[in-house]
């Protein structure tokens, strides 16, 4: 059975995480994704350290079952080569900040009149317009204008920074490809594409939507570590074991509190799960009583339980755990390309069950895949790709 993206073309110009992860997504569909990248170098994803063998281990993460090719872009030959690209193409994936394509004459308006149903997915920090429109910035900068790093830490202490990039992936990422399927979508209704304007920061400020409503209803501002979700009550906690390790209670519902309250001898507690005076006491009697066990203790004591309890685990633990597993949500590649090392991907997380993704766990060299994409997609003759190389084109 055929993969949903089949027959559409992505020319990729993104770097790093946020742009490749989407495009990989895209991949896994069935989408031919095309990697356009600099003569000089390529990705600058490829040599972000640490390395195996000689490009970067996080590189293998985002960029499986692509093509690549290299293209100068600030040549015009390098241009004109693109925008036959183009013409035969469905979507564009943009990284670089507002105005670069528009000054290299290869922005959406001028493609949009070569293919108009071509669609553009610009994905920027800050959009397309308003006052940040030209800073520069990273996920760590979006994440505090957006409000997140400032709602995120312990309590009476400072903010903490995400041991994940929330803005590039579940801002750049999701959005860019939410923003391609439904503007796909839209293109069959119309037959014309159109300007996708994914800002992580815009996606950063989505994310806090039930935040928002914390303290539209609370009438105050939220305190760093103290509120419903945040850490401010004992069954919504990270409690520390005595093995050093942590583990997790999500009881929001009085059924499961209620539960593990009589299941470690403090029934008291009960009555008192959403009494906000009561928080800090009954957080600290449970902090010690957790102590008096380990990690894999508290396991096996709440096994039986249905109460939302889970250990807090490390990346080698989640490679191995039985969940991970069984939904293929980790792949892993022994001994990957003769070094030694074993090169863990992630699975596909959308499940479809009539026509699921497909992992190819190719990845391409850099300008690998030039004579194919060139002489088939552009129509270029071998000679005129010879000349190309010649000068420095591609």
């Amino acid at each position: 059975m055929s993969l949903p993206l089949e027959g559409i073309r992505v020319l990729d110009l993104s770097r790093y995480l946020p742009g490749p992860f989407a495009t990989q997504m895209l991949a896994d569909f069935g989408a031919e994704v095309i990697k356009v990248e600099d003569p000089r170098g390529g990705d600058l994803g490829r040599k972000l350290p640490p390395l195996i063998g000689e490009e970067s281990a996080r590189f293998y993460t985002v960029n499986r079952n692509k093509k690549s090719i290299t293209l100068d872009l600030r040549k015009p030959q390098g241009q004109e080569v693109f925008k036959r690209l183009v013409a035969k193409s469905d979507v564009v994936v943009d990284q670089f900040r507002p105005g670069v394509m528009d000054k290299m004459g290869l922005g959406y308006e001028q493609l949009k009149a070569i293919n108009p149903g071509i669609i553009y997915c610009a994905i920027t920090g800050y959009g397309l317009d308003g006052p940040l429109r030209d800073a520069a910035g990273h996920d760590l900068n979006y994440l505090n204008l957006s409000g997140i790093t400032g709602l995120t830490g312990v309590y009476q202490s400072k903010p903490a920074q995400s041991g994940a990039q929330i803005a590039d992936i579940a801002g750049g990422t999701l959005h860019a490809v939410i923003g391609i399927l439904l503007a796909l979508a839209a293109r069959q209704k119309t037959g014309q594409g159109q300007l996708c304007d994914i800002a992580m920061m815009d996606a950063s400020v989505s994310l806090i939507a039930y935040t928002l409503g914390e303290w539209t209803g609370l009438g105050t501002l939220p305190v760093l570590g103290d509120e419903l979700l945040t850490g401010g009550y004992a069954f919504y906690q990270i409690y520390r074991t005595k093995d050093g390790k942590y583990v997790s209670l999500g009881a929001v519902e009085e059924k499961f509190f209620a539960e593990f309250c009589n299941k470690i001898g403090r029934p008291e507690f009960i009555e008192k799960q959403y009494d906000k005076a009561a928080q800090r006491q009954m957080i600290d009697e449970i902090s010690a009583i957790m102590l008096e066990r380990t990690r894999a203790e508290w396991e096996e004591f709440f096994a039986d339980s249905d109460i939302c309890f889970t250990p807090v685990l490390e990346l080698d633990e989640v490679c191995q755990h039985p969940q991970v597993k069984a939904r293929n949500m980790i792949v892993e590649m022994e001994n990957f390309n003769n070094t030694g090392r074993t090169v863990r991907v992630t699975g596909i997380p959308i499940k479809l069950s009539q026509t699921p993704g497909k992992i190819e766990l190719k990845f391409p060299a850099l300008g690998e895949h030039n004579d194919e994409v060139l002489m088939s997609v552009g129509g270029f003759t071998e000679e005129e790709v010879k000349n190309l190389k010649a000068e420095q084109v591609i």
